[in-house]
């Protein structure tokens, strides 16, 4: 009976550790592969970021099922790869990866032959799995279908959300035959076409204008007025910015806001994009200073506008006074919403102040929040270990 016992044990955890996909682990991306086609695989790569909270989702809800993992690990060689990290950073330049998950599917000769985006349930996860071992499905053959000249407006549709966020020129191109013969305005082709309406001087902005009456009956103006305004902005940044030098044209920048927005408004987003561009550069200072300088009135501020300032200076501000002022957004944000990212935030801020008996209050409160709602809490579990 004993022996049994063990024996079933083992059998039970040999079928546990059988679940979900089996990535390659501690392979580089050249021994993956020409794993893959040494057995005619394709390779499938789940392009993620440390940061990327849809990343964290898909590996805790997705990966591990049984039925995703008995088709992934049969028909792929299966890799994650931190696109901000080592061999990652090249791989995201190469494939042109710019957001997060994205998930790639490459033959053995390191040639894209399909993707997709972000966080998918089951079913469409396997879905677009079989689509990519279908040479008619793949969006290699996608593309080529749509330079024949197809018209079908599903196609279209899809085609263009395969491609929005890393073939900007063609997702355009697509669009426009798209829009072309007049389709009702409906939430999922408006969503695509603000998500591919980068600026001023391409289609979807051209096709926005011209159905601008028919958004509006989906829209309220004063949503469609602020579209509008970003996108504006955002081409004007485009232009005021050197990529090579990084320097900002500021001069530029505020002559051409003022074409669409009253000059305190412009002068204050110039602010907002300085302490952006500060932070991205790692000028730490200069975030903090103008960060500090934006935000004297938070009152406006949502619950997560003031979680993203707090945890920012947690991760990034060492001066102590500055650091207080992220404790009291912080406190706003809990107060505003009292979920486990805001209370955790707190948690470290007070920590980082070297108030432990506030940091394990919140830390413990945060926890119990966190495992309410089915949150990886490993992080504030270790904060709370070590107060």
């Amino acid at each position: 009976m004993k022996k049994t016992a063990i024996l079933s044990f083992l059998f039970f955890a040999a079928l546990a550790f059988a679940q979900g996909i089996k990535f390659e682990e501690g392979s580089n991306f050249k021994t993956i592969l020409a794993k893959a086609k040494k057995e005619n695989k394709l390779v499938f790569i789940d392009a993620y970021a440390v940061w990327c909270g849809p990343c964290k989702l898909m590996v805790k809800n997705i990966f591990p099922l049984k039925p995703v993992g008995d088709y992934y690990n049969a028909n792929f060689v299966n890799a994650k790869i931190d696109m901000e990290k080592g061999e990652g950073i090249d791989l995201a330049k190469k494939f042109n990866v710019k957001v997060f998950p994205t998930y790639l599917f490459i033959n053995g000769d390191g040639e894209e032959v399909h993707r997709t985006i972000g966080y998918v349930e089951e079913k469409d996860f396997i879905q677009f799995a079989m689509d990519a071992g279908d040479p008619n499905k793949r969006l290699t053959t996608l593309k080529q279908k749509f330079e024949k000249g197809e018209k079908e407006s599903a196609f279209l549709l899809n085609l263009a959300e395969l491609t929005v966020y890393n073939d900007t020129d063609f997702s355009n191109r697509v669009l426009e035959r798209y829009f072309a013969a007049k389709p009702e305005i409906t939430q999922d082709n408006l969503q695509l076409l603000f998500q591919a309406m980068k600026s001023t001087d391409g289609a979807p902005y051209k096709i926005f204008t011209e159905r601008k009456a028919d958004i509006l009956k989906i829209i309220p103006e004063k949503n469609l007025e602020n579209i509008e305004k970003n996108v504006k902005v955002n081409t004007v940044m485009a232009k005021a910015y050197n990529t090579t030098t990084k320097k900002l044209d500021e001069a530029y920048f505020l002559a051409e806001t003022q074409k669409f927005m009253t000059k305190d408004e412009a002068e204050n987003l110039l602010k907002r994009v300085k302490a952006s561009r500060a932070l991205k550069d790692k000028d730490f200072a200069t975030y903090e200073k103008i960060t500090i300088e934006l935000n004297k009135d938070t009152s406006a501020l949502s619950a997560d506008q003031l979680n993203s300032l707090a945890w920012n200076f947690f991760e990034n501000v060492t001066t102590k006074s500055s650091l207080e002022t992220a404790v009291k957004w912080a406190q706003e944000s809990v107060k505003k919403n009292e979920n486990y990212a805001n209370t955790d935030t707190l948690a470290n801020l007070y920590n980082k102040i070297g108030d432990k008996k506030n940091a394990k209050i919140w830390a413990e409160k945060s926890l119990q929040l966190g495992k309410a709602a089915g949150e990886d809490t490993a992080d504030t579990e270790k904060l709370l270990k070590s107060l």
